[in-house]
């Protein structure tokens, strides 16, 4: 009996000190939370000097900024150069990378057979949609793949990144953002062929492999949710990939990627909510769509639902030309942050003025 008694005690010391444990474990975790960062988008130069670059991202420390995602052409000797300099400033550092979209990839250009081919059965090689830097690569040939995944791992390898960015994670426009149709005089009631990509012949082939139809001689390609599913699924593979080599090298897999993800999957076949990635930062460019500022809100918000419950991180991204103020830029912050979004990241650096980097100052101070 009496050991009955003592064995009874000491579990309920057991119970107590756990649930101590565990309260401490909260409350520390509380603390632990991540304030609301900021991040910006740049553009790295080889031929800038160290000092310069140096005076950069000082530049973007003093004004509140807690990461910089920087595009090298995917060039590890230069991010493995300039990475040591942002993080003496105290910045992280995303290794940013155009991925299916590889305009002036000196290794691709050797392959014709690699690029994306459009419904008219022209390929990005030679015909390129709506602008000459568009030179997408199919996301099905091994080839192709290899080479994309191969560059990915060249960046995870460098030591100091935070992670591996992708941007142009996707397919071609088949819709182009309504702001911008004007540009292009172009109008986009359906599903054009010019801009209905991968119709090569690995695509063709792997896809009536598994579905038993030849796409190509579909009537109407737009509602067969086969086909969309399918490129869906052949971005998805693609990022999957990427995350575990990134992953491997210990370092995270971040996207730059459309509005949210029903809007990704009816513009770009992109559906990111459903991938294997830790941290998103949708391109919420509200001049692009003619919106106001609420829609920055409206928008994070939707992502934020979208992902909810898969550890999935979302950085705001803001598109600062048609933003008419200071103002208007720290109502957008405001709007990301009141919505969800772990942070806001502003492209570019170049459009960073001094009144933008003083309320993205004072913003900060106000909200830490």
């Amino acid at each position: 009996m009496i050991k009955r008694i003592l064995c009874l005690l000491i579990l309920c010391s057991i119970v107590a000190c756990s649930g101590k444990v565990k309260k401490e474990q909260l409350e520390k975790t509380e603390e632990q939370k991540p304030t609301f960062e900021f991040g910006v988008w740049t553009t790295a130069d080889a031929d800038k000097s160290d000092a310069d670059y140096t005076a950069e991202f000082k530049k973007y420390a003093q004004a509140g900024m807690d990461e910089v995602l920087i595009n090298t052409n995917t060039d590890p000797v230069i991010l493995s150069r300039i990475t040591p300099l942002a993080k003496a400033e105290g910045l992280r550092v995303h290794a940013w990378i155009m991925t299916m979209n590889r305009p002036g990839d000196s290794i691709a250009l050797q392959h014709p057979e690699w690029y994306a081919v459009s419904k008219e059965g022209k390929s990005c090689f030679d015909t390129r949609p709506y602008v000459d830097y568009y030179q997408w690569l199919c996301p099905n040939r091994e080839a192709s793949r290899n080479h994309i995944l191969g560059l990915v791992e060249g960046l995870a390898k460098v030591e100091g990144i935070e992670s591996v960015h992708l941007d142009y994670i996707r397919y071609v426009d088949i819709f182009l953002p309504i702001g911008l149709l004007p540009k292009y005089n172009l109008v986009q009631d359906e599903e054009l062929p010019e801009y209905d990509f991968c119709y090569c012949d690995a695509c063709v082939s792997a896809f009536e492999a598994k579905h038993h139809k030849d796409i190509r001689a579909s009537t109407n390609t737009a509602i067969d949710m086969e086909w969309k599913q399918f490129r869906l699924n052949s971005v998805k593979r693609m990022v999957d990939d990427a995350y575990d080599i990134a992953h491997k090298h210990g370092k995270i897999l971040t996207a730059a990627v459309f509005p949210y993800p029903e809007m990704a999957d009816h513009m770009v076949r992109q559906r990111w909510d459903k991938w294997d990635i830790d941290e998103v930062y949708p391109m919420i460019y509200h001049g692009f769509y003619n919106e106001e500022i609420d829609w920055i809100g409206f928008a994070t918000k939707q992502g934020v639902s979208d992902v909810e419950g898969r550890s999935i991180g979302l950085n705001t991204g803001l598109y600062l030309p048609p933003f008419q103020s200071a103002a208007e830029l720290k109502e957008a912050i405001f709007q990301a942050k009141d919505n969800g979004a772990k942070g806001v990241t502003f492209f570019d650096g170049n459009a960073l003025t001094e009144d933008y980097l003083n309320v993205i100052k004072e913003t900060k101070a106000q909200l830490h």
